[in-house]
């Protein structure tokens, strides 16, 4: 395409003869140029994710509680089983010790019969309190 047809001139004499063409923004201008950064809203907001969060915790920490509670009530039940049965317990173990030491108390008289002046049962700290002994056990063979 020739610059005659262009400019609706059918001979080209001079280029100071072509009428001036300028191009120029369309009517009514160009639209703005977006230049800020605008990310697409997809998903929860902010607030809805907060509050999501904010009830999940709500929840477990709900459950932690009612967990705990029932942690102290098992607890409370087992020690008040092991106070139910402790008089036993200690009956038992307080039969024990009388048959053991009167076997302890057999054999001393045994081993201490040769020497004059031995009481047998004394004690030989005179504190004036009688305590058991700290193993629980009395063994005369070990001793």
């Amino acid at each position: 395409m020739t610059e005659a047809m262009i400019r609706n001139k059918p001979g080209m004499a001079s280029v100071k003869d072509m009428p001036v063409l300028q191009d120029g923004p369309p009517p009514g201008g160009f639209p703005p140029v977006r230049y800020a950064r605008r990310i697409p809203t997809k998903g929860p907001s902010a607030v809805a994710i907060f509050l999501t969060a904010f009830g999940a915790f709500s929840w477990g920490m709900y459950q932690v509680g009612k967990g705990n509670k029932i942690r102290r009530e098992l607890k409370e039940e087992k020690y008040a089983a092991r106070r139910a049965i402790l008089p036993m317990l200690q009956a038992e173990e307080d039969e024990r010790f009388v048959k053991e030491w009167k076997k302890y108390l057999e054999e001393e008289a045994r081993i201490m019969k040769d020497v004059p002046g031995w009481k047998v049962g004394e004690s030989v700290y005179h504190s004036g309190k009688w305590m058991p002994p700290a193993t629980g056990e009395l063994r005369p063979d070990v001793w």
